[in-house]
């Protein structure tokens, strides 16, 4: 890996470099005499407070202290790969979508985390096991109970059907409602930017108040909320389509979160008035553009089971499921 000109190491990287893909080399233990060269490739997520936080192919994380770092530069991203279904596992995919739209307070039961953000989605105001709560069922469902009644909100658990069976059991015998179903679906990334650039598709860090007047889960929650969720993740990106004319709605929304090898897709939805004129395609299109740029190869997205015209349109982009996911809820007094 060469960092060199004329021999010498050089820092190449700053934080307007933040959401490119970089090499950075570090002495671990810089205090120490004894410190060796650590290489880390990776996308940029953020740089605060004299830490970088480099997001590696397999989604994991890397803090680098800025004082550690020796040498750093821009790399191009891998190639992505062209074809076939991206190969994951199920917890792979449930930690990745956690990270793409995270929760605004949490608080860890063992193996569970208690997420909840003013109501504002389910995903966000669930609790999500990832292993054993530490104390036995009852007690950890007991809880729960608390902590989500303390916010005025109902008890609710994200569960997969492949991988949470036993506790979805457990769940039902106690009287959980199963609400929410949905699918997981995975796809090569690439081919969906094989298309044409369209110059209709606006992208931005921000989702702007045009934005949030076509996501239709927005009405529901304090719009400070909605944005915190939305704009939440290691490197998220909104695309807008404006209406016509210009004092209208916008005719195409999406949201785009990548991280590591993953771009995760959301809030694709087009205006009733303008379906039918590849905008939902157009959106996802250049969305992927800026995730290859990013580094990623992979894509996913969720779907409501009974959505057969979205189920459709992802089948025709090359998507092809992966998992379920659903909520149980705690029964109501």
């Amino acid at each position: 890996m060469e960092f060199t000109t004329g021999g010498r190491l050089e820092v190449r990287i700053t934080s307007s470099d933040v959401g490119k893909r970089v090499s950075v080399r570090s002495l671990t233990n810089a205090r120490e005499r004894l410190g060796r060269f650590t290489d880390t490739v990776g996308v940029l997520t953020s740089w605060t407070d004299g830490v970088l936080t480099v997001t590696r192919k397999d989604g994991t994380h890397v803090r680098i202290e800025e004082a550690a770092m020796v040498a750093g530069k821009v790399v191009p991203p891998t190639p992505a790969r062209r074809r076939g279904i991206p190969a994951a596992s199920v917890r792979e995919l449930v930690t990745t979508a956690a990270r793409g739209w995270p929760c605004l307070e949490s608080e860890q039961l063992g193996g569970w985390t208690l997420r909840a953000s003013g109501g504002f989605t389910a995903r966000a105001n669930s609790v999500l096991p990832l292993g054993d709560p530490g104390v036995e069922l009852d007690a950890a469902l007991e809880r729960v109970a608390r902590w989500y009644g303390a916010r005025g909100l109902d008890a609710r658990v994200q569960v997969t059907a492949e991988d949470d069976a036993p506790l979805a059991r457990e769940l039902d015998e106690r009287g959980w409602t199963a609400e929410r179903h949905a699918l997981v679906r995975v796809g090569a990334l690439a081919p969906l930017a094989d298309r044409e650039p369209d110059a209709r598709v606006e992208l931005a860090r921000e989702p702007g108040e045009a934005w949030l007047t076509l996501y239709n889960r927005a009405g529901g929650a304090p719009s400070d909320t909605a944005r915190k969720v939305l704009t939440g993740g290691p490197s998220v990106w909104f695309a807008t389509v404006p209406g016509q004319p210009e004092n209208t709605g916008p005719a195409a929304i999406g949201r785009c979160v990548v991280d590591g090898r993953w771009a995760g897709f959301a809030a694709v939805e087009v205006a009733p008035e303008r379906r039918r004129e590849g905008l939902a395609v157009a959106v996802m299109a250049e969305l992927s553009r800026r995730a290859l740029d990013e580094g990623a190869s992979a894509a996913y997205l969720q779907v409501e089971t009974g959505n057969a015209a979205a189920r459709a349109l992802y089948d025709r982009l090359g998507f092809a499921d992966h998992h379920t996911y659903f909520y149980l809820r705690a029964p109501r007094d």
